[in-house]
C-alpha cells in the first residue's frame, strides 16, 4: 500500500463513519415534508419570528442530518428550513464536500431565498460539523451579519482539526496533501492550520450583532482537540454537554442527530429569553 493511502484511509474512515450511518432512503427522504419542515408557506410567530436554517455537516445532507432536531424545532412552532450544499459532481447524497468559501455563497443565496419567502428580516442558524463553522465565512465575507441573529454550532470545527493527529502525518507524504485537495476540497480547508482556516480566523472569531452558542462534547473524535470548537470574543456562548450532564455519551455524530440535551441548549440560544436549565432530565422535554 502506498505511504499517502495509509494517512487517507483512516482519515476518511473517521468522517465516513457519520455518513455510512445515515446514508438516505426513500423513507428518510420523504421525511422531511411530513415532518413540517422546508415548508415555504410557514410564515414565523410572534414567539419565534425568525425561520431557523440548519446547515448539514461534511458528507451530509438536507434531510437525514435533521431528522431529530428539525422536528423537534418545528414542534415549538419554528419555521424550519433546510439546504444541501458542497455537491461534487457524480457524488450522490453526500454533500459538503467541496470548497467551503464556495458553500457559504451557497448558504447566502438560500437565506435570501427562506427571508423571501416568510418575509422575515432576519434568520437563525444551526450548522453540525463543518455546518456550525462555514456560516462564519458567510457572516465575515459575504455580509451575512446583517441577515443573521443567532449562530448556534453543534461539534463545529471552528478552529479546524487534526482527526486525532492523522493530519499531521501529511506533510510527511509528498502529494497527498495535494491529492486530498483535489478530491474533496472541504476536507483539506478543515485541517488545522489551512488557509481557510487562516483567513476565517484572522482578526477575530466572531463579528458584531450576532450571537454565538458553541456546544460540544469531550468525546468528540472528528473535531480533534475538542476545545477547538470554541470561539472567543463577544456574545459568545462555548458550552459543554458534559458539563450540563455528566452521563451524556454522545459523540460527533451523535451530538447532531439524536441528543436531545443538546437539542434542548440549542431551543434555549435561539430563544434566550424562555431558556430553562438544561440537566440530564432535558432528554425528556
Amino acid at each position: 500500500m502506498l505511504p499517502w493511502r495509509r494517512v487517507l484511509r483512516p482519515l476518511a474512515a473517521v468522517l465516513l463513519t457519520g455518513a455510512l450511518a445515515t446514508v438516505p432512503t426513500a423513507t428518510a427522504q420523504a421525511a422531511a415534508p411530513s415532518a413540517g419542515w422546508n415548508d415555504y408557506s410557514c410564515k414565523p410567530s410572534a414567539t419565534h419570528p425568525r425561520p431557523v436554517v440548519l446547515v448539514h455537516g461534511t458528507f451530509g445532507n438536507s434531510v437525514d442530518n435533521w431528522l431529530g432536531l428539525a422536528p423537534y424545532l418545528t414542534q415549538r412552532d419554528y419555521c424550519v428550513f433546510s439546504l444541501d450544499y458542497g455537491q461534487l459532481p457524480g457524488v450522490p447524497f453526500f454533500n459538503g464536500l467541496g470548497p467551503i468559501d464556495k458553500s457559504a455563497e451557497q448558504l447566502g443565496a438560500f437565506v435570501d431565498t427562506v427571508l423571501a419567502a416568510t418575509g422575515a428580516k432576519e434568520v437563525d442558524v444551526v450548522g453540525h460539523s463543518q455546518g456550525g463553522m462555514m456560516p462564519r465565512y458567510y457572516l465575515k465575507f459575504l455580509g451575512g451579519a446583517a441577515e443573521v441573529n443567532t449562530l448556534v454550532g453543534l461539534s463545529p470545527d471552528n478552529h479546524g482539526t487534526t482527526l486525532n493527529g492523522l493530519t499531521g502525518l501529511l506533510p510527511y507524504f509528498p502529494g497527498a496533501e495535494d491529492l486530498l485537495k483535489t478530491a474533496t476540497p472541504a476536507l483539506a480547508d478543515q485541517i488545522a492550520g489551512s488557509a481557510f482556516l487562516t483567513k476565517l480566523n484572522a482578526g477575530g472569531d466572531t463579528v458584531p450583532g450576532v450571537n454565538y452558542t458553541v456546544i460540544t462534547t469531550k468525546y468528540d473524535q472528528v473535531v480533534t482537540p475538542y476545545r477547538s470548537a470554541f470561539l472567543d470574543g463577544p456574545n459568545v456562548r462555548n458550552v459543554l454537554l458534559q458539563d450540563l450532564c455528566p452521563v451524556d455519551l454522545s459523540e460527533h455524530l451523535a451530538i447532531g442527530l439524536f441528543d436531545r440535551i443538546a437539542f434542548h441548549e440549542v431551543a434555549n440560544a435561539l430563544d434566550p429569553a424562555r431558556a430553562k436549565p438544561t440537566t440530564c432530565a432535558s432528554v425528556f422535554s
